[in-house]
Parts: structure tokens; sequence; C-alpha cells
């Protein structure tokens, strides 16, 4: 499969440099400002010669030069965009003799366009990521019955490969030869182990755990199941509609509309009535410029930088503005269940014995178990600790019965942990049914000792609150997409409360639900933690990732990461996001209804330039960005 295409960093390009210039000006002029005192404005088409102006005009044009060549553009072809506004902001500001303010929109603007593109090629990376899940070698069983060592990609369908245990499938392929258990957390997102067996299908990527397996190559790597996860994820974020800011929406409307009535300002009078043209003109340019929002431009960056730092503040990483005002427009959830749901590792739940003392019994279990490395045996180990039942050093002997169990002699007594296939049918059969969602090993000794552990992922303590909280926020549905059994599902759903199950889920099977969910109900939010969580990740109108522990693959591709694995920052999250996008309406309704009195004043001659800026722009930056700071005050759930 063919990698993305190597791009440049953005921190290295020529908007960058041109913007590290523009900070330095900027900051520069700042510092001489409060050194010499010397005052911000020059006044109506004047320019301040001092050193601090100079260095506020070199900022403005440095910067600047990042959205002018657009600007014209856009006067060009008639659809006036955020780059004119830019572009008209910072040449208003120049003329009215506000340089600092001039500088402050041309650096603030630069750099959250270059921490938007470095977002944007932080996620064009995440495919390659992914890719590199899968091993780079594989043993390839040749004609004669030998083992040959060949690199991946020089692997065809049809051939015959050995994987050991420990070792990853270097793709996907059906069992010939052999019993092993396979993690296959990286394809399904399930922490429970499956047992594979001659005829079962395997997929690169994924974990053989304790018994050597002989498989059949059924694809090659350029079509493995990992590669289409890595295609899902190209071809979702390609697809996803661009999410735009309320300032950019709002821009597309105001702009061109203020500058349709400055013209009409200028020409209509003299034309229609035969009034004096430069009088008009010079009112026509002084609309523009009061109508120019410097105020609002500066005021919305502070909004959003405000709900940005609050979040990393409480554990949430949100990758630029858009993301944090879309995400206040979700109305559905979709969630992954194995280490979303769930803290995603097996643990034990109950340990019943019959015939023996428990932590006797406890004690050789650990014993055995400490010479395994199985998710499995990993779970009795810390349950044994946990119980106060040190591992009984007296093995005599021990081996792993791929794919059912461990048995040894501990003691003088042989004893089994394992499946129900493994132990006497007797033994197992004593325990009743199994529960949904489960996973049972069952334990025999020759001394007539016989027990039972049962393991479960646990459901993590905030998970039912959680979504009781996104019900209240009128999230609605909260949807399970996971690749565990319908049953296993449906009981964690029982007791966590989520609205809808879709189990049995492949990662290409969770796109395709996603995007069912985006047809119903318009903007979606999707929560995972694993690689088969990120093509739907990148589908959904806002991807969010469980920070922690979530793949490096997951977190890049999402625009969300909880950084703290802690489920409750979730319903934080949306709700700053919804108070982020009133405070930046509220703030666009502010400045358009001090400028639309201002404006009428200036037009007709009763409020003076100055009197129009110092409160059109001054008055309405010191309330805005108050209104802005506020956001920080905002506390998350306990």
């Amino acid at each position: 499969m063919t990698l993305p295409t190597t791009r440049p960093s953005p921190w290295a390009t020529v908007f960058a440099r041109r913007t590290y210039l523009a900070g330095a000006f900027w900051a520069t002029g700042l510092l001489v400002s409060v050194i010499t005192h010397t005052p911000d404005r020059a006044g109506w088409l004047a320019v301040r010669l001092d050193a601090a102006g100079l260095l506020y005009t070199a900022a403005a044009i440095t910067g600047g030069v990042n959205f002018f060549g657009a600007g014209l553009r856009a006067i060009r072809t008639v659809r006036l965009d955020m780059n004119f506004l830019m572009s008209a902001a910072i040449v208003a500001a120049v003329l009215i003799g506000e340089p600092f303010e001039a500088a402050s929109i041309a650096f603030l603007f630069s750099l959250a366009e270059l921490l938007e593109r470095y977002a944007v090629d932080r996620g064009r990376r995440s495919t390659s990521k992914l890719l590199e899940l899968s091993p780079e070698r594989a043993d390839r069983l040749t004609g004669a019955g030998e083992v040959e060592t060949i690199a991946v990609d020089q692997l065809h369908v049809g051939d015959r490969i050995r994987v050991r245990p420990g070792d990853k499938m270097p793709a996907d392929g059906r069992v010939m030869a052999g019993l092993s258990e396979v993690n296959e957390a990286t394809v399904t997102g399930e922490s429970l182990p499956r047992r594979k067996a001659p005829g079962d299908p395997v997929f690169a990527a994924t974990v053989n755990l304790d018994g050597s397996l002989d498989v059949e190559v059924t694809a090659d790597a350029a079509h493995s199941t990992i590669a289409r996860v890595a295609q899902l994820i190209r071809e979702s974020e390609s697809r996803r509609a661009p999410v735009e800011q309320t300032v950019k929406q709002f821009s597309r409307i105001y702009t061109p509309a203020v500058t349709a009535l400055a013209i009409l300002v200028m020409i209509g009078p003299p034309l229609l009535a035969g009034q004096p043209t430069l009088e008009w003109f010079v009112r026509g340019l002084t609309l523009l410029v009061i109508a120019c929002p410097c105020a609002l431009v500066i005021a919305t960056p502070v909004t959003v930088v405000s709900a940005l730092t609050s979040a990393a503040r409480h554990g949430v990483l949100i990758k630029g503005g858009e993301y944090l005002e879309a995400l206040g427009a979700v109305r559905a959830l979709a969630i992954d269940k194995t280490g979303t749901l769930t803290l995603g590792q097996l643990e034990v739940s109950d340990f019943q014995v019959e015939g023996c003392d428990r932590q006797r019994l406890l004690a050789r279990i650990a014993g055995l178990e400490a010479r395994s490395e199985h998710p499995v045996a990993r779970a009795i180990l810390r349950y044994a600790n946990h119980a106060g039942a040190a591992p009984a050093n007296d093995v005599e002997s021990f081996r792993t019965i791929p794919g059912r169990g461990v048995e040894g002699v501990v003691g003088g007594v042989t004893l089994t942990v394992g499946s129900d296939e493994q132990v006497p049918a007797a033994a197992a059969a004593g325990w009743g049914e199994p529960e949904p969602g489960t996973l049972r090993a069952y334990v025999y000794t020759t001394d007539g000792c016989s027990g039972l552990l049962v393991l479960r992922d646990q459901i993590r303590p905030a998970a039912r609150a959680t979504v009781d909280r996104l019900h209240r926020l009128g999230i609605r549905p909260v949807v399970m997409l996971t690749g565990d059994t319908e049953a296993g599902a449906a009981s964690i759903a029982r007791v966590t409360g989520v609205d809808e199950v879709r189990s049995r889920l492949l990662p290409e099977e969770k796109v395709s639900a996603v995007r069912e969910l985006k047809h119903r109900f318009g903007s979606v939010a999707m929560l995972g933690d694993g690689v088969n969580d990120a093509p739907a990740l990148a589908e959904a109108t806002i991807g969010l990732a469980m920070g922690a522990a979530g793949s490096p693959a997951t977190i890049e591709t999402a625009d969300v990461a909880l950084m703290g694995d802690d489920l409750t920052k979730l319903s934080y999250a949306i709700r700053l996001a919804r108070r982020t996008r009133r405070t930046i309406r509220f703030n666009i309704g502010l400045a358009l209804g001090l400028k639309a009195v201002l404006a009428v004043g200036a037009v007709t001659g009763t409020v003076s330039l100055a009197v129009a800026v110092l409160a059109g722009d001054l008055g309405a930056s010191l309330v805005v960005t108050a209104n802005a700071l506020w956001l920080a005050t905002m506390r998350a759930e306990g």
C-alpha cells in the first residue's frame, strides 16, 4: 500500500516564517511602547514614525502578507471571504492610526491559521502510523518444509507462513495448522483473546499469544485489514465536510454587505442628489473603517483561546476553535465499548472453590500462571496479589496447552487451569452456564479440588453517570459500537444506560454505522480508543479519543482527546463548547449592534470618527474580551 505523500512541516513553511517575524515585530513594539510610554494611536490617515509605531506597522505588513494575496483574489472573484475581511481590517486599522491593532490582527490570525495547519498535518500522518503496526518481516514456509524470512510486501496470496507465540500476524490469512489464542484488539477493539483453530481467519497486526500457527495468506500487504483501515480513514477525512467557525460564516455575509453599503454611500448621493463627491467619498470610507470589525476579529480568537486553555487545564485537548464550536452542535454520540465504556483490561470478578482451601488453591494457581504471559494469566496474578496469595514456589513442571490453558505439577499435585475443553467434563459442568461478556477459567487438581475463575472487562465507574449527563444535555441517542458479541454488548448496555447497541462490528462497519447516524441526526460525535475506531472517528462530524489509553493513530485522527482517560470530561467538553458558541455569537451581536448605531451616526455626521473608534473598537474589545475570559471559570463535573 502506498504511504501518504510526505509533506513539509507547517512550522517550516514561508507562512510560518512570516508569522514568526510578525510576532517578533509585534512583541518588540509592545515592549518599546511600555518602556517609552508612547501612545498606541497616531490619528486619522497618519502613520506613527516612532520606533514602536514602525515596529507595529512592520508586524502588520509582515503578517498581513499571509492574507493580502488571498484578499485581492477575493476582490477579483467577487467572493469576499475571511481573507478579505482580515486584509480590510489591517488596512483600516493603519488608516485610522491604530498600528497596534493592525499588528495584533495580522499576528493573531496568522498564528491561528498556522496552528490549524499543524493540526491538519498531524491528522494526515495518522494513516502512516497505522501501517507501522504490521510487522516488516514474515516467516514463509517453502515447498521443502523449510522456513525463510522475507519482507512482508513480498508475500502473495496462497503463501504459507508460520507465526510463533508472541509475534504479530504479518498478513490476513486462514489458519491451516495449530491451535492458539489471538489478541485481535487492533482490529475488533476487544480485550478478550479469541481462540484460533484450523479454518479460522486471522488479521494482519493482531498478536498470536500462546501457540504456533501455520497460516495461508489470503490478502497481500496492500489489501490487508489494517491497510483497509488506513484507506477508510483517508476516504472518511476527504468526504467529511470542513468545519467552519462562526466568525468565518459571519464574514461571508457581513463583509460583502458592508462593502456594498460603503460603495453606495460613496457614489449614491453624488449621482442621485448632486451632493459633493469628496465629502461622501470620505463618509463612505469612514463607514467602511467603522464597520470593519477590528475589535471583533481580535475578540473571537480570545474567546477560542480562553476556552481551549480552560479545556486543556481540565485534561481535554481540542485541536482548534472550529472543532470546539462543532462539538457544541453535536446531537448524537457513537461510543466504543472496550477501553471507553469499559477499562479495556481483564479482571477476575469471581473465584469459587470446592474441595480445598481457597487461599492455598489460589497460591498454586498463581504459581502456575506466573510462568505465562497470557492476558488471563496476568489478570489472575493481579487478583492473587490483591487477595494476599503469594504464588507458590514449588512448581515442578509447566506447559501451555495452546488455545486451552495451562497445566503443571505444583507441590506434587497436577493442576489444570483452562477452558471447559481442557478440564474433566464433570469439573466444568458443576458451575452452571456462563454470563454474557465473561470469560471462564476452570480449575482442576488430581487431589479432588476444583474451582472457577470468572473474568470480565470492568465497566468504568463513571460510565453510567456520564451517559446520564449526556442525556440531560440532549445528546440522544448514545449508541454503542463494538466488536463484542451481541450478548456481551447488551450486558454492558444495561448497566451503562446507552440507547442503542451495534455489535460484532469490524472497522468498516463502524464507519457505516456512523454514516447512518449522520444521515439521521446531522451532527454526530464518535468516542473511541483503539486503532479499529480511527476510521469511524474520521467519518464522524467530531472525533473524540480516550487520550492515555488511545492508540497514537486514534489520537492523531481525532479532533478532541480526553487526555486523562476520564470519561466525565466528555460532558464537560460539550458544555464548554456550547458556552463558547453562545459567547462568540453574543460577541458578534454586540459588535454588530454598536457598529450599526455608530455607522448611522457617521453617515449623518452626528458621530465623529474618534468617538466611533473609541466606542466601537476599544469599548467592544473590552466587553467581549471580558466575556471571553469568563469561560476560564467554568468547572468540570466531579
